[in-house]
């Protein structure tokens, strides 16, 4: 008998080492909702975590698919997983985060006044400073993580991302939330049970920040 997926949940990953990878793979796993699948895309990796990943991934196929196709980011990468999505909800969550056990219950519980959300984060830091990210709007300035929207946070029907896609660049997330904001009913809500890991110095976001010479003395 198939199991009832409700909510899809998408994957990117990239390079990111197994174990790290396995944390996020678990926190999905053990959700106190259980009508979700997840989607791994593996979006060119070169590094040796493909077998590993892969074996895991079979011993648990019942609840996790497998894409693979070369490098081509995050946004396609996403995009494609929609694609090939079941589910009447599709959420993401990136490879070096992990899931609360009642982010994907919380944030059904949100889609009676919505068509997407996206939420506040419990935020994993080495300091205050990485609570500050880019403004993607002026990249030499800071704003807090809660003024942010983080992919892995985004939440919604998958009419909503069939419809806007997602586009490549920095704070791609952000920019889809923003379209989404003129054609959907969308708000952010106060969660914090999305555990975003920001003290990864080599991230996108680190990144950017640094390259950018934003202030460090907040």
């Amino acid at each position: 008998m198939l199991k009832k997926v409700n909510i899809s949940v998408l994957m990117a990953v990239y390079n990111t080492d197994f174990t790290v990878i396995k944390r996020a793979i678990d926190s999905v796993l053990n959700q106190d909702y259980e009508e979700f699948e997840l989607i791994i895309i593996d979006d060119g990796s070169t590094n040796n975590n493909r077998e590993s990943l892969i074996r895991y991934i079979v011993a648990h196929e019942d609840r996790i698919s497998y894409i693979l196709h070369s490098n081509r980011g995050q946004s396609e990468s996403i995009n494609r997983g929609v694609l090939n999505s079941v589910g009447t909800y599709i959420t993401i969550l990136d490879s070096d985060d992990e899931y609360k056990t009642n982010h994907l219950s919380s944030c059904l519980h949100e889609m009676a006044s919505a068509d997407l959300i996206c939420s506040t984060s419990e935020t994993v830091v080495s300091s205050q400073e990485d609570y500050f990210v880019p403004d993607k709007n002026d990249l030499s300035k800071l704003i807090h993580l809660d003024e942010a929207t983080l992919f892995g946070t985004l939440f919604g029907l998958k009419e909503v991302f069939l419809t806007l896609g997602f586009k490549g660049g920095f704070a791609a997330d952000t920019d889809f939330f923003e379209r989404a904001r003129a054609r959907y009913r969308v708000k952010k809500v106060d969660l914090r049970t999305y555990i975003y890991y920001r003290n990864n110095p080599n991230s996108t976001c680190s990144q950017v920040k640094l390259q950018n010479l934003v202030p460090a003395d907040l």
